[in-house]
């Protein structure tokens, strides 16, 4: 078990911390960080996934030894990083399709195993939308062979690339292109979706965690983790997006934490089905803090308060507080 960094200890946000031992620190805040995603891509100001992606591929790096080959869905990440001819990745990297990012990784660390090349490790990545939704087929097949292939969500709730459209992930009441917020029910309906993690838990593969940029510590001990396995393992990383969301770029960080800190995004790890761990909530705050700074809840907010919608999402973390034990 990792020990938590306290971060009112050295007095500092600082990414990397550099005022942490050494052992503590992130992999950013190291020389031998590999920078596989580098200068350079387009990604938006305050972008959550271009934060998460460079975390996460950079520790799969240096746990596999620098050998590794990424396989990437359709999506932001894929369109913001490499715009033909360029690209700002350091790394084997592959695009296929939006939907087959698991099938393709599977077919790679195939093609390793019979090359005899089974130190060469596979890591699979996508959004949401080609995660939950399009890509899920595959994603499902990947997790019932048990490939060995670690497949990362980066979660921002919808399909963000194509015109923010409503996805799988899309909380409820939040307004996209698809889910206007007009009608007796605005934004996005409630009693949709899918949690991918639990669904990643019920076919009962070696490891499945959530992670949030609010915390990368925390994100980087569980990619540390899962590479330290082999079979099928899942990480489903929180990233907020501020063209999407409606939000400042500088509250990217703050609204990912207010997300864990509400209840409606729990941080947990699970191996063979069963939860092992949990993030505590240090300090619970209402949902209302959370979803007032993004304008995709604006009409929540009104002249006149939608008090049935908020109350109904403050239930929903409150569920999430006593299902998964977050309160302590």
């Amino acid at each position: 078990m990792t020990q938590r960094v306290k971060f009112y200890q050295t007095g500092t946000f600082t990414v990397g911390n550099r005022l942490l031992d050494e052992e503590n620190r992130t992999v950013q805040a190291t020389v031998e960080r590999s920078n596989s995603l580098t200068s350079g891509h387009r990604a938006c100001q305050g972008c959550g996934e271009a934060l998460g992606a460079r975390y996460v591929v950079d520790v799969a790096m240096r746990e596999a030894n620098n050998n590794l080959v990424a396989v990437n869905a359709t999506g932001c990440l894929e369109v913001f990083s490499t715009p033909y001819p360029e690209s700002s990745w350091q790394v084997p990297w592959i695009h296929s399709l939006f939907g087959n990012a698991p099938a393709v990784a599977t077919g790679v660390a195939a093609a390793m195993r019979a090359k005899g090349r089974e130190d060469t490790r596979v890591l699979a990545q996508g959004g949401d939308g080609g995660t939950v939704d399009i890509g899920f087929g595959c994603l499902s097949g990947m997790f019932e062979r048990n490939d060995d292939i670690l497949y990362i969500c980066y979660d921002n709730e919808a399909y963000m690339n194509t015109g923010v459209q409503r996805s799988g992930r899309t909380p409820p009441a939040a307004r996209t292109a698809t889910t206007p917020a007009v009608g007796p029910t605005k934004g996005n309906a409630f009693g949709q979706g899918k949690n991918a993690a639990l669904i990643a838990m019920a076919h009962f593969i070696p490891y499945v965690a959530t992670a949030s940029v609010a915390d990368l510590h925390d994100l980087e001990a569980k990619v540390t983790k899962a590479m330290g396995m082999t079979g099928a393992r899942y990480i489903h990383v929180h990233v907020p997006c501020p063209l999407g969301w409606g939000s400042k770029p500088c509250d990217t960080i703050k609204l990912a934490r207010l997300a864990v800190e509400t209840g409606l995004f729990p941080l947990f790890e699970a191996e063979h089905g069963e939860i092992t761990e949990v993030t505590q909530i240090r300090r619970k705050v209402p949902v209302e803090e959370y979803l007032r700074p993004q304008r995709r809840f604006a009409h929540l907010f009104g002249k006149s308060a939608d008090t049935d919608a908020l109350a109904a999402i403050q239930q929903m973390a409150d569920r999430n507080i006593e299902k998964f034990g977050l309160s302590g």
